[in-house]
């Protein structure tokens, strides 16, 4: 099933939470885009005593993309660098480039730096 909000690209995974998320970091990091933080909200939950299905976050992202947007639109730093949340219902979301682009109000910037921030969301992930 996927979940579609405004701004959020959900697409669905037939795999573990672990499985996608492993994935989609070695996918990254093969491309040359740097991973900065990776969260594991349910172990974080488990340690306080509450429940919560399997939830991870990927902070990732292109300081050379990433500057280049922010020298059209500063602000934009408030969404930079990119996430991806994985959930036990195997979605990975992502902040949808168009939705940045036109949120900002930034230029389109360069090919490169767009191309590179749309091609972790529609990417398939590889087998290991």
């Amino acid at each position: 099933m996927t979940h579609e909000s405004p701004g959020l690209v959900s697409i669905q995974s037939g795999n573990s939470v672990k499985v996608t998320i492993d994935r989609l970091e070695v996918m990254l990091k093969n491309k040359g885009i740097a991973v900065f933080a990776r969260i594991d909200h349910g172990a974080a939950a488990a340690a306080v005593g509450m429940p919560l299905r399997p939830t991870e976050l990927l902070i990732f992202g292109d300081p050379a993309a990433g500057t280049r947007l922010m020298q059209a639109g500063q602000t934009i730093g408030i969404d930079l660098p990119l996430k991806a949340l994985v959930g036990k219902m195997q979605t990975v979301e992502s902040g949808s480039p168009t939705m940045i682009q036109h949120g900002w109000r930034c230029g389109t910037g360069s090919a490169t730096t767009w191309r590179m921030l749309s091609t972790p969301r529609r990417a398939s992930l590889p087998t290991p």
